[in-house]
């Protein structure tokens, strides 16, 4: 992966539910669209699925297509469900938007549900928050992003470097450094 969704990034939400994508964003899901060399537009599958999330995920559509693949390689009727699971709220759940030539989507309105955003905020001026995360990035309320904080209890122990957490780098094991 050349490019990755990286940063978090306030973005205005008009009344008719248009959003800007951040550029650095536009660029990755560019990359990440294989139609995009003879259209010229780029593309995004936005999930909002899942039981206890409060954002939707966005993928490129390459994205989405090594998401498809991994759920496709779960058995048909597997005991514990996990492939129906998946199915339901990674492909079922979501839906396919192009990006207009301003670099603008309209967030639909199952997406605007699931955030949380109402009609009464459109009218007053609503706030997203695009949050990166390497092969995807998160649609937030703004309100919603800043009160519920991620917090991640550290595995580190005092004085420890997070680097120690990271595997090994395979570029650097194939070069014996």
């Amino acid at each position: 992966m050349a490019e990755a969704f990286r940063g978090e990034f306030d973005q205005k939400v008009d009344g008719k539910a248009r959003v800007s994508i951040p550029s650095v964003f536009r660029r990755v899901l560019m990359q990440g669209d294989p139609a995009f060399a003879t259209t010229c537009r780029a593309r995004l599958i936005v999930v909002y699925g899942g039981d206890n999330r409060r954002f939707c995920e966005v993928f490129t559509i390459d994205g989405m297509k090594k998401m498809e693949r991994r759920i496709a390689r779960l058995p048909i009727n597997d005991p514990d469900g996990r492939r129906a699971y998946l199915s339901r709220n990674y492909i079922t759940l979501s839906q396919e938007i192009d990006i207009d030539d301003d670099g603008r989507f309209v967030l639909p309105p199952k997406v605007r549900a699931k955030i949380g955003l109402s009609p009464d905020d459109l009218k007053a001026g609503a706030e997203a928050v695009f949050a990166g995360d390497l092969e995807t990035f998160q649609i937030w309320k703004a309100d919603t992003y800043v009160s519920n904080p991620v917090t991640v209890p550290s595995p580190l122990a005092p004085g420890q470097d997070m680097r120690t957490l990271l595997p090994p780098d395979e570029e650097d094991e194939a070069e014996g450094t």
